[in-house]
C-alpha cells in the first residue's frame, strides 16, 4: 500500500518520495492516492492565501503565486494533457488521427493560444479569492476533480489498448479504487457544503458539469479515456471551480 502511495505521488507530482519498484502489486492501489495530491496542493494554496491576506499582499501577487503552485507541484502534467487535447480537438480529424496527435510531443498553435487563455483566467480567478471560506472551497475542489478523474480512469472505456494509463488501470483493484474515490467525493462534498452551502454547492455543480462534458467528449471524439484527456478534465474542472468562486465573490 505504501508503495502505491509513492508511485501515485511520483507519477502525478514533483514532490520528493522514495523510489520503489513498479509491479502489478505496487500499482494495485496507486490510483487510490491520486486525490491526496489535490489535498496537498489545496493545503498549500490555503496556507499561502491565508498568509497573503494577513500580510496584505496585492491581489495580483496573491493570485500569481496561487496560480503557479499547482503547476509547480504537479510539474504541469495536467496542463500538458490540456494542451494535447486542445490540439487534437482543433484538428477536426478522424478519431485515429486525433489519438496520434495526443501522443505527439510537439505543441501546436491552438495549444499555445488556449493555454494562454486558460492561464489568464486561472490567475484572475485566484486573485479574486479574498475570503478564507472561499479559498477553502477552492482547495477542496482540487480533491473533487481528482476523485472524479480517478473514477473515470477506473470505470470508463479506455481509448488505447496499450500505454501507461491502461497499465495502471489494468493492474488496479477496481473495487478498492471505486470505493476510495467515492469516499473522497463524499468527504470533500460534505466539507464543501459545511464550509459554505452556496459556494460549496457551486463547486460541486461545476465539477459535475465538467465531468459530464468529459464523458461526452471522450466517448464521441476519442472512443474512451486517455491520460491526456484525464489531464484536460482536471485542468478544466479546476478552472471552473476557481471561476465560479471568483464570480460568487464578485456578486
Amino acid at each position: 500500500m505504501l508503495k502505491s502511495l509513492f508511485i501515485a505521488f511520483a507519477t502525478y507530482s514533483r514532490l520528493p518520495v522514495p523510489r520503489v519498484e513498479w509491479s502489478d502489486r505496487s500499482l494495485r492501489y496507486a490510483i487510490c492516492f491520486f486525490p491526496l495530491i489535490g489535498a496537498v496542493i489545496g493545503a498549500l494554496e490555503y496556507l499561502w492565501l491565508r498568509c497573503a491576506l494577513w500580510l496584505g499582499c496585492p491581489a495580483l501577487l496573491r493570485g500569481a503565486v496561487a496560480a503557479a503552485l499547482p503547476l509547480l507541484v504537479t510539474g504541469g502534467i495536467h496542463a500538458d494533457g490540456f494542451c494535447d487535447t486542445v490540439d487534437a480537438l482543433s484538428s477536426h480529424a478522424e478519431r485515429e488521427k486525433m489519438l496520434e496527435i495526443l501522443k505527439d510531443s510537439h505543441c501546436g498553435a491552438f495549444a499555445v493560444i488556449f493555454f494562454g487563455l486558460w492561464l489568464v483566467l486561472w490567475l484572475a480567478g485566484w486573485a479574486a479569492l479574498d475570503r478564507p471560506d472561499t479559498v477553502l472551497c477552492a482547495a477542496l475542489g482540487l480533491v473533487v476533480s481528482r476523485a472524479l478523474s480517478g473514477l473515470a480512469l477506473n470505470l470508463w472505456v479506455h481509448a488505447r489498448k496499450q500505454g501507461f494509463l491502461r497499465t495502471v488501470a489494468d493492474a488496479g483493484n477496481k473495487k478498492a479504487i471505486t470505493a476510495a474515490m467515492c469516499v473522497y467525493l463524499a468527504l470533500a462534498c460534505a466539507a464543501l457544503l459545511y464550509v459554505s452551502p452556496a459556494r460549496g454547492a457551486s463547486v460541486i455543480v461545476v465539477n459535475a458539469l465538467a465531468f459530464l462534458w468529459y464523458r461526452l467528449m471522450s466517448e464521441k471524439k476519442f472512443g474512451g479515456v486517455t491520460g491526456d484527456l484525464a489531464g484536460c478534465f482536471v485542468t478544466v474542472a479546476e478552472l471552473g471551480t476557481v471561476l465560479v468562486l471568483a464570480l460568487g465573490a464578485a456578486l
